[in-house]
């Protein structure tokens, strides 16, 4: 906080202020700017102050507001329009400049920088990129997009089948793409692929684990297919990978998941409705002796909160088209509602995000015991520390399997190791150097920026 006037001045810099003690240090001054407006979108710059907080003091006078309001004026693009003014701080005549901006990614002399702590770091070409598409993404949905794909590779069949479950007349393809909004300039967009196309385009990742991390893993199967085929697969596959109760409603015995269907299958229609397609990730089942994880790759969309999620009726699309097709067959709502009424079927699920990627969990209820959770207990912690030694060797390097073996100080490539990176390399923690022929002997293995993420979590 500061008090204008009077003996002490009290404030520190931070990632939206910034202290330059005079206007020598104008240029330095101006990245600040640009690098606050990159993270925060407003912030304050003081001249005449030191990095510790103590006020010194700048001439002042009509001439050098109006220079430097020029100087911001010509170096910073977007162009923005500060406010500026001088204030008396510990009896010193200050300078303050207040901005803010909305037109990110801003420039300072050419250069793009971002506000790290108190510090003006340079972007990379990489960061920039991401930069510009966070800021366009709710403008350029993936789904709308138009892709390169002929109409000839339409199944018509499935478009058909589709129309005719939407309520509407079917008269030709063509027409149908059009009035489902699939069609445009000639071209079909991304949603008409995701949905109709000939040959599979998604995949659907799943796996059974022997107990409650991805150590062991007891069955994994991988599923190509249209989405509204993926999404019926998920279920049945968790389905049949749980356990199912009984009980007698009249004369017939009715079969009880340990899971709500419903609640799962909203879940997972949602996680394949509401992900981020320009990750090249998937959509992946995990089923565990205590949970069953749905997750899909993308965080929240256009700053949605993990609280407003969970509080329910409020609808923010990533993907508006999907959404769309998917509501006309009555496999979404358009008003939120999906939410609420996943938490009164399974009020313990829980959701999350981890390296870019949100996670459904539905606790088991038939591993609510304490003995199995403590007779687990000691092999969970030792699969844990064996999967972090691996990454952590890998962390800055690349190497084979042999390396990875004398990394770890073993002797032999033991089983279990082979084990432990086939499961890391199944959960995309680290990837293969020759992609395409696993079995090479010029074989390598490197950390995934997943991988890096959990290490470093």
């Amino acid at each position: 906080m500061r008090v204008k006037g009077l003996a002490k001045f009290y404030m520190n810099e931070s990632e939206t202020i910034e202290f330059k003690k005079g206007l020598a240090e104008l240029k330095e001054g101006i990245v600040s700017i640009a690098a606050i407006l990159n993270k925060h979108g407003e912030g304050r710059l003081w001249f005449g102050i030191r990095n510790c907080g103590k006020a010194v003091g700048v001439e002042v006078n009509e001439k050098t507001l109006r220079d430097l309001s020029q100087s911001i004026a010509a170096h910073i693009e977007p162009r923005i329009y500060p406010r500026i003014s001088h204030e008396s701080l510990d009896g010193k005549t200050c300078i303050e400049v207040f901005f803010r901006g909305k037109d990110a990614p801003y420039f300072a002399y050419g250069r793009c920088y971002m506000r790290v702590a108190d510090e003006d770091r340079q972007l990379s070409s990489r960061e920039l990129e991401n930069l510009i598409l966070a800021k366009n993404r709710k403008f350029m949905h993936w789904d709308g997009e138009l892709c390169n794909a002929d109409p000839t590779e339409i199944n018509e069949n499935k478009l058909k089948h589709f129309v005719e479950r939407s309520g509407l007349e079917w008269d030709t393809g063509a027409n149908a793409l059009k009035k489902l909004g699939l069609f445009r300039d000639g071209k079909l967009n991304n949603a008409a692929i995701l949905f109709f196309a000939k040959t599979p385009s998604i995949q659907l990742r799943c796996a059974v684990f022997a107990g409650t991390s991805s150590a062991n893993i007891i069955d994994r199967h991988d599923y190509e297919g249209d989405i509204l085929e993926l999404i019926e697969e998920a279920q049945k596959y968790i389905l049949k990978n749980i356990h199912i109760g009984m009980r007698v409603k009249g004369l017939y015995r009715e079969d009880i998941p340990e899971i709500s269907p419903e609640a799962m299958r909203e879940v997972i229609i949602n996680a394949f409705c509401h992900r981020d397609y320009r990750d090249p990730d998937h959509v992946q089942v995990a089923i565990f002796k205590n949970r069953v994880e749905i997750r899909n790759p993308g965080e929240l969309f256009d700053g949605l909160t993990m609280k407003e999620v969970r509080k329910g009726n409020i609808s923010k699309r990533r993907n508006p088209l999907i959404a769309d097709l998917l509501r006309r067959i009555q496999m979404v709502e358009s008003w939120g509602r999906g939410m609420p009424f996943i938490l009164k079927e399974e009020p313990k699920v829980q959701f999350k995000e981890v390296a870019k990627i949100f996670i459904a969990s539905f606790p088991r209820p038939s591993f609510n015991e304490p003995e199995a959770i403590r007779a687990e207990s000691g092999a969970e912690s030792g699969a844990e520390s064996a999967l972090q030694s691996l990454l952590s060797v890998l962390d800055g390097n690349v190497l084979s399997m042999v390396e990875i073996s004398l990394a770890l100080k073993r002797k032999t490539i033991s089983g279990s190791m082979k084990r432990r990176i086939r499961s890391a390399l199944a959960d995309a923690l680290i990837e293969r150097t020759i992609s395409d022929r696993p079995n090479s002997r010029l074989q390598k293995y490197r950390l995934t920026e997943k991988g890096r993420n959990i290490l470093s979590a």
